[in-house]
């Protein structure tokens, strides 16, 4: 995906539904102060959140799949879009898809929500993939991939272990499901300082980030929990939306 310069506008109605109804968008600070309030002010717990959006990515990679429990893979981080990624995992596994955890740090260095989920899933007897072991074979064996590399809080090129699983990722994944920006995207103004993940599929949390707006992969949008009134108190156009499921298709109407 080639690089991008610029900030796109932070346009209050940058999606719309299947119906034709406007979603707003929000920038990452934006995303941040949501997030913020969601736990300070209306007090929602960041693993409640975390349970809302692993089990709908996870719902996402099974559709993508049909009926089938095929392999899955997911690549995973250590900030809140990690943990739901890793969330992702334990549901599928619950329900018999053989998961592939690859984390892009030692597993001893995760913090907070992200090593609360690893912890569910070691106790069930599934662990992350060693650091020796290949990671290449994962990737091409599974029939998806999902990306909980970095999520929102892109700050700069993905550098490290995080741009490594990006590029083999691109390399290597056949369809991929990004957890609500593709890991090396910013979620704000869509440029790519650094490599990006190519997916086929994103599910945004909450409200789509407006760097999405030009991006070609099919766009969901799911429910995490989030009560309108929040989004009202900060000044954010809000329509429920999630009436006939936990998560809908969005069009971007930027063209």
């Amino acid at each position: 995906m080639p690089g991008r310069e610029g900030h796109r506008s932070n346009r209050k109605r940058a999606f719309r539904t299947e119906g034709g109804g406007a979603v707003s968008a929000v920038t990452a600070d934006q995303m941040r102060e949501v997030d913020r309030v969601a736990v300070e002010e209306f007090g929602l717990g960041l693993l409640q959140m975390m349970e809302n959006a692993g089990r709908n990515l996870a719902a996402n990679a099974r559709a993508m799949l049909g009926e089938y429990p095929a392999a899955v893979t997911v690549l995973a981080g250590s900030g809140g879009n990690g943990g739901g990624g890793l969330c992702c995992a334990r549901h599928l596994h619950n329900r018999g898809y053989p998961v592939t955890i690859i984390l892009d740090r030692e597993r001893e260095t995760l913090r907070g929500a992200a090593q609360a989920q690893l912890r569910i899933l070691e106790a069930a007897g599934v662990r992350p993939l060693a650091p020796s072991a290949d990671v290449v074979d994962a990737l091409q064996a599974a029939e998806i991939v999902v990306d909980a590399l970095i999520g929102y809080g892109l700050r700069g090129a993905p550098e490290g272990r995080a741009g490594e699983l990006i590029e083999l990722c691109n390399r290597h994944a056949g369809r991929v499901l990004a957890l609500d920006v593709p890991s090396g995207l910013d979620a704000t103004a869509g440029a790519t300082p650094g490599p990006v993940v190519r997916a086929e599929r994103i599910l945004a949390l909450a409200l789509s980030k407006t760097g999405l707006a030009g991006e070609g992969s099919e766009l969901y949008l799911a429910d995490i929990g989030i009560p309108p009134e929040l989004y009202a108190r900060l000044g954010l156009h809000y329509t429920p939306l999630f009436a006939p499921r936990d998560w809908i298709r969005l069009w971007s109407t930027n063209g």
